[in-house]
């Protein structure tokens, strides 16, 4: 072994010499396996997030994305907070795991004694690209353009009546409004044995 390869592998045991502290030498060996991970992001990515760009000399140039991941916070009516995420990246450990092409967007939730309101942030995309599905309490909205990728699904907080829905869309901004079901007020009598 010669003394350049001694001094290298002497060099990657004890990074800061041999005064090297244990913690720091942790966390650098935990940075390397995160870049080894990220090292191989284009098999990582799905590939509806990966386009090819030419540029004018010639030049291919590929990009990912785009990658969105963010929440939103409001305060629902029993006072408590209702935190809401939205974007293409799901928590997980490993990175981009949960990765998706299909983007959730911001989506807020509004119940009042007799509607519910929903209103879903779409940016980009054509009226008649989007196709919203209501059932019960289950709302699905979607969006499968070439450009644009959207999915939500999501539990309203009381059932709806789907045939009443009032819907607009402008500027990105969907909004819905459908009226609550209402209990039918009729009880049934029981008999008593």
């Amino acid at each position: 072994m010669s003394i350049d390869e001694w001094y290298n592998k002497w060099r990657k045991m004890l990074p800061f010499g041999p005064w090297s502290f244990p913690d720091i030498e942790e966390m650098m060996n935990e940075m390397e396996k995160e870049f080894a991970q990220l090292s191989d992001i284009e098999n990582q990515v799905p590939k509806g997030l990966i386009r090819e760009k030419t540029e004018s000399d010639g030049t291919v140039r590929r990009e990912i994305g785009p990658i969105v991941y963010g929440y939103s916070v409001t305060i629902g009516p029993d006072g408590k907070p209702v935190i809401r995420e939205f974007g293409n990246v799901k928590k997980g450990g490993a990175p981009l795991k949960g990765l998706t092409d299909q983007r959730e967007p911001l989506v807020d939730v509004v119940e009042t004694d007799r509607a519910i309101r929903v209103i879903a942030e779409l940016p980009g995309v054509n009226k008649d690209e989007i196709e919203v599905t209501a059932e019960g309490t289950k709302l699905t909205i979607s969006v499968a353009s070439e450009e644009h990728k959207f999915f939500k699904e999501l539990d309203l907080p009381a059932p709806v009546k789907p045939d009443t829905a009032r819907s607009t869309y402008n500027n990105g901004i969907l909004e819905i409004v459908f009226e609550k079901e209402s209990p039918s007020g009729k009880g049934v009598r029981l008999k008593i044995e």
